[in-house]
């Protein structure tokens, strides 16, 4: 039996071009998912696009591990630059995932920390992250490996941006990379988070957002047809 890949985006334009490149496709719906099943690039896959959130992405996640048996999860979707040196179209790929808004520091635990969890940074398989950046070197795509933050939060304020990168050194910021990756640490089941930068989180989001976001999916999409003819 093939391996199974799991594709996830978080919205439309996130999954549009890898639906219009998908073979013997039929679909199966799971708790109001659409799931849809069969061949991109010869490679058995299963796309669904999350919904924007961080429990969306995890329900998303541990459906597509328990109902349809995929081996691996890839991530890709648009993200707001943390690092400084990230400008609108770089890619990050992630190397840990972190929940930004998880905060019990009056507890005393660390900001981002998860209570009473063995652990709260979750690790990217390095294989993924590997093929990810020949991906983009193969593209002469710009590219940063680092960590991705997420939060239920859109973010759009510079403050909170330095803030961001001093306490929890994030390359980039979103809302469902750290929940994918949870599920995937909890399920053993290797995962990579690829974003494209389609802002720079500073108060320009909102124009640069809805301008940005068609060109940067266009550039992830590019790389996960790269990964999947080399899986």
């Amino acid at each position: 039996m093939s391996e199974i890949i799991g594709l996830i985006g978080a919205m439309d334009e996130e999954i549009k071009l890898l639906l219009e490149g998908m073979e013997d496709k039929r679909t199966k719906v799971k708790a109001g998912i659409q799931y849809y099943i069969g061949n991109i690039l010869g490679k058995s896959v299963v796309l669904c696009k999350s919904g924007v959130g961080k429990v969306n992405a995890a329900v998303t996640t541990q459906i597509l591990i328990d109902n349809f048996g995929v081996s691996r999860v890839l991530f890709t979707g648009v993200a707001g630059a943390v690092h400084p040196e990230l400008n609108i179209g770089d890619i990050v790929i992630s190397s840990t995932c972190i929940q930004h808004d998880m905060d019990a520091t009056r507890l005393g635990f660390a900001r981002g920390e998860i209570p009473y969890q063995e652990t709260s940074v979750f690790q990217a398989d390095p294989a993924l992250v590997q093929l990810a950046e020949k991906a983009c070197n193969e593209l002469g795509q710009k590219y940063l490996i680092g960590k991705v933050l997420s939060g239920d939060q859109f973010i759009s304020n510079a403050e909170i941006v330095a803030e961001l990168r001093e306490q929890m050194e994030g390359a980039c910021v979103e809302m469902e990379g750290a929940a994918v990756a949870q599920v995937c640490h909890m399920n053993a089941t290797p995962f990579v988070i690829i974003r494209s930068m389609s802002d720079k989180s500073d108060g320009s989001a909102e124009v640069n957002f809805r301008e940005f976001t068609v060109q940067s999916s266009q550039r992830s999409h590019s790389i996960l047809e790269f990964m999947l003819q080399h899986i």
